[in-house]
């Protein structure tokens, strides 16, 4: 593998991380589900997507390398913005990492037991959990690790499918055995499969229902939020409450300028998951029958959160065909 060359002085930030991770579960091996062939693409999918969720996007990181030892995964992550790095950290210090692997992993293998996981987070030599609660040290640490690789040629083939799969709304094992040129052909042809709608709806120039709405190609009944909703809602969605709180600004009044920073302030003693859940408090009693799902759903899309979306949707793996 090619080695980079330090960018410390180029003023851009960067830096590096090697995340460790092993199943506390007997059954989820993840080195071995890694290694099976049919197992790879999975395991993978969970990581991308529980990363994209943790740094609030598929911005400013980059999966450099999986590594598959006896006991644990290793992922060494690059990081090339400081604002995504710093998420990522509060996400992993606040536990929301763990629960977000946990529960695509439980997707993807179509897992029925609560998975739970040992975790440990390096940069260089040094150990970030020792000292987690001091945020500037640990981002100085990860800019300090420059990253010394390229991406590996396999997470490069295992990106292209997975981008391949998401694009033609398929589920990750029907791309299993299947070569580069394969894919390459399967990514030509970017239209979702129809939706299961009444045969009227299907119809070309036909609108969804009311009561409808449609995410990644897929029709799913609107109906308004629910408590179990708000709270999956705040226990998963992190720092990320307020780029969805501004989004779901439109047409609210209780959300405009200054009351999510306002939230901010008045919660902050009480972590994300109260500020979190403070916000779409605000939102559903001034929006009443209007607070849908469909609008928290559009509000996730909108800033990139399409793992956290998924999981709102509870969408399990036999629906993704």
């Amino acid at each position: 593998m090619e080695k980079l060359t330090s960018s410390s002085g180029s003023g851009e930030w960067a830096g590096s991380a090697f995340l460790f991770l092993q199943s506390n579960l007997q059954q989820v091996d993840l080195p071995a589900l890694y290694k099976d062939p049919e197992q790879k693409i999975n395991v993978f999918k969970a990581l991308k997507l529980t990363l994209s969720d943790s740094a609030g996007g598929l911005d400013g990181y980059e999966i450099l390398k999986v590594h598959d030892t006896d006991s644990a995964l290793i992922i060494q992550i690059k990081f090339s913005d400081e604002m995504h790095c710093t998420a990522f950290l509060e996400s992993y210090a606040s536990g929301g990492l763990k629960q977000c692997l946990g529960q695509h992993l439980k997707t993807v293998l179509s897992v029925t037991e609560e998975l739970e996981f040992d975790t440990k987070l390096k940069a260089g030599s040094k150990t970030l959990d020792d000292f987690l609660k001091d945020r500037d040290r640990c981002l100085l640490c990860i800019k300090e690790a420059q990253p010394d690789r390229l991406r590996d040629d396999e997470v490069a083939q295992l990106e292209t499918t997975l981008q391949s799969l998401m694009l033609n709304n398929r589920h990750p094992s029907e791309a299993v055995h299947k070569g580069s040129s394969s894919t390459s052909s399967s990514s030509s042809s970017t239209k979702p499969l129809s939706p299961a709608l009444p045969l009227n709806s299907r119809e070309e120039g036909s609108q969804l229902p009311s009561d409808s709405f449609k995410f990644q190609g897929r029709v799913y009944d609107d109906r308004r939020l629910t408590s179990s909703d708000h709270q999956k809602f705040a226990f998963v969605i992190g720092k990320q409450w307020k780029k969805v709180g501004r989004s779901l600004q439109k047409g609210c009044t209780a959300l405009k300028d200054p009351a999510i920073d306002n939230l901010a302030y008045e919660f902050d003693r009480d972590g994300l998951y109260e500020q979190a859940y403070q916000m779409l408090n605000k939102f559903l009693q001034s929006e009443g029958k209007k607070a849908k799902l469909s609008r928290l759903i559009s509000a996730l899309e909108e800033n990139g959160l399409m793992g956290i979306a998924e999981r709102m949707l509870d969408i399990q793996p036999a629906e993704r065909q």
